[in-house]
């Protein structure tokens, strides 16, 4: 009789870590696309956020999509405050409305990457439809600046291991940010100069925007600007931070 207690004990233990073992599988397969945006991979096309370099440098990017009110105030402090390098990631479409701002802000000598086409998700996208709107776009801002871009951030900074390898063949790197000064939800300008300055650090990617929607960047800009030179930081294009440095980088596998 106590050998069957014991062995039933035994079995009811085997069972519990059996099922506990399954359900632990059940969970990493269900989130299996979460956790590989995450994992590095060896050979494998990735998005750029940050490159690890102890010099006081980064970059301070702004997407445009749409508005024509907040794009000229942004340049208007840019050059108030003699800052000569900034990644401008443009849509297409805007660009096409707005030529004599795209024209200043080449002309003001800063970067300019795509923003791609339509404002869609591109994880969404059939691949052919990916490389549609890519090839849309950069044909546009080719045409525009006369000079081929090789940097993307795309709409919402969506992407998946398609988009990757697709920009990748494409001649893009695919820029997302390690800062976000939040300027879209409109919080207030000390709230932005806070976002952005507090956790600003050697080899940053900011991000901002120029579109109509953020309503305050370009009164936070000004603070943002002197305070991060305050503490000995150099402007950058997203170009010139990568080039030498050790990319920080995470793939979708």
């Amino acid at each position: 009789m106590l050998f069957w207690i014991v062995n039933a004990r035994r079995l009811k233990q085997y069972l519990i870590i059996f099922t506990a073992a399954l359900f632990a599988i059940g969970i990493a397969w269900a989130e299996r696309d979460n956790i590989s945006i995450f994992t590095s991979g060896k050979n494998e096309p990735s998005a750029i956020y940050k490159v690890d370099t102890r010099e006081k440098k980064l970059a301070l990017t702004f997407d445009i999509s749409w508005g024509e009110e907040r794009t000229g105030p942004i340049l208007d402090v840019l050059e108030k405050k003699g800052v000569k390098k900034a990644t401008f990631f443009l849509s297409s479409p805007w660009s096409e409305s707005h030529p004599e701002l795209v024209k200043r802000i080449k002309d003001m000598g800063y970067e300019i990457g795509s923003h791609g086409h339509k404002h869609v998700n591109y994880s969404s996208l059939t691949d052919e439809e990916i490389q549609t709107q890519i090839g849309r776009a950069h044909e546009i801002l080719k045409g525009l600046t006369g000079t081929a871009p090789s940097l993307i951030r795309t709409p919402n900074g969506d992407f998946d291991k398609r988009v990757l390898r697709i920009a990748d063949k494409m001649g893009y790197t695919v820029v997302q940010w390690d800062t976000d000064s939040k300027d879209w939800m409109n919080p207030g300008t000390e709230q932005i100069v806070k976002n952005v300055v507090e956790k600003a650090h050697p080899g940053d990617i900011v991000l901002m925007h120029a579109s109509d929607s953020c309503k305050q960047t370009h009164l936070a800009l000004p603070a943002i600007i002197d305070q991060l030179q305050g503490k000995g930081y150099e402007f950058v294009t997203v170009s010139e931070l990568m080039a030498g440095t050790k990319v920080n980088t995470k793939e979708v596998q």
